[in-house]
């Protein structure tokens, strides 16, 4: 029996960013980006809530039709550069005196590759109890079997090893090396080929 995806729409926020916060609370990159538990447990779920505006804007979000689980993706054209004003601006309405919101920012900017046009998967999470079942694979396949239609790569930063480990076996390679979070995890940068270049 297949997954059942569906894009996304405004009516969806509050469901996709609850899901974002509950899968995403005890990662690595979260962790550090909060690395106290109460202020992870009342701003967190203000930060995913940001990311899902900007994507509902300035992408597109697909998500299984039971809510477990969804992706947040950005089609960067090739000449783009990555927004780091933009957490600038989330930390300051957020919590200004955490620079780790800013500094993820412009970190992942460094390290995003430049001059090809691609889709970049923001975040995709899935329910904590509904982890393990495929559907993070499901919701990638459907993106990444356009992908090689088209003939576009793909673009992610893992954040941690687990994840990494999927999305090397969906055909993602690291670009260069990690990237060592400041007194904190790493996140593996990675970039996939269309199956017609690989």
């Amino acid at each position: 029996m297949g997954v059942a995806i569906r894009t996304a729409d405004r009516a969806d926020r509050e469901l996709v960013a609850r899901l974002l916060d509950s899968a995403f609370q005890d990662d690595p990159v979260s962790g550090w980006i909060f690395p106290g538990e109460e202020c992870r447990r009342t701003t967190h779920p203000r930060l995913m809530a940001a990311f899902v505006d900007i994507v509902l804007e300035e992408g597109r979000i697909d998500v299984t039709e039971d809510g477990a689980a969804c992706a947040l993706w950005l089609s960067v054209p090739a000449e783009s550069a990555e927004d780091e004003e933009g957490f600038a601006a989330l930390r300051e309405a957020l919590d200004p005196d955490n620079e780790r919101i800013e500094q993820i920012g412009t970190l992942t900017a460094e390290v995003h590759p430049a001059g090809r046009a691609h889709e970049y998967l923001w975040m995709i999470g899935v329910a904590p109890g509904r982890q393990g079942e495929g559907l993070g694979t499901a919701l990638l396949g459907s993106v990444l079997e356009r992908c090689d239609r088209e003939g576009v790569p793909a673009y992610l930063e893992a954040s941690s090893e687990r994840s990494r480990a999927l999305y090397e076996r969906l055909g993602f390679e690291l670009v260069d090396r990690p990237l060592d979070l400041p007194d904190g995890p790493q996140m593996w940068p990675m970039w996939r080929e269309p199956s017609s270049a690989r």
